[in-house]
């Protein structure tokens, strides 16, 4: 999938959510690493009936604010990832279909079709717009420390 699309502005993949609401986004190594199982629960290591994923699909509770500002955090949420499930980890799109949900109530998705890489660039907006809202928020993330 090396050549599978890249999203390089937050506006384009805003579009592309405004299009399709079956889109989510995985933080993974790509859609070839994936395609060779489903996602394990970190705690126990049980694996799961699908990919761990984020849908980016706007609720309906949250219309009529920006769409931007929604796609934007659904990418700060979990940038976290990137550091955190090691090297060559990124995020990418695609269109998915769920099957259950996972210990954090994340979807968990069948991949029907990858549709882009994410770049850096788009995950810099995201951190932009999420810092120019009024309240204060960071990505989620665990510790061992609780």
């Amino acid at each position: 999938m090396e050549d599978m699309p890249t999203i390089s502005t937050l506006d384009d993949l805003a579009k592309l959510v405004d299009e399709d609401d079956r889109l989510f986004v995985r933080w993974s190594r790509g859609p070839e690493a994936d395609a060779k199982g489903s996602s394990r629960d970190d705690l126990t290591g049980v694996p799961m009936p699908g990919l761990s994923a984020n849908p980016l699909a706007m609720e309906d509770w949250w219309a009529p604010r920006p769409l931007l500002v929604w796609v934007a955090r659904r990418l700060y949420d979990y940038s976290h990832l990137e550091r955190e499930k090691g090297p060559g980890v990124r995020p990418w799109v695609l269109v998915g279909e769920e099957r259950g949900r996972g210990p954090d109530n994340e979807p968990l998705v069948s991949c029907l079709r990858p549709v882009a890489w994410i770049e850096e660039s788009v995950l810099e907006d995201a951190r932009r717009v999420v810092a120019g809202q009024k309240g204060r928020w960071g990505p989620m993330r665990r510790s061992s420390d609780t």
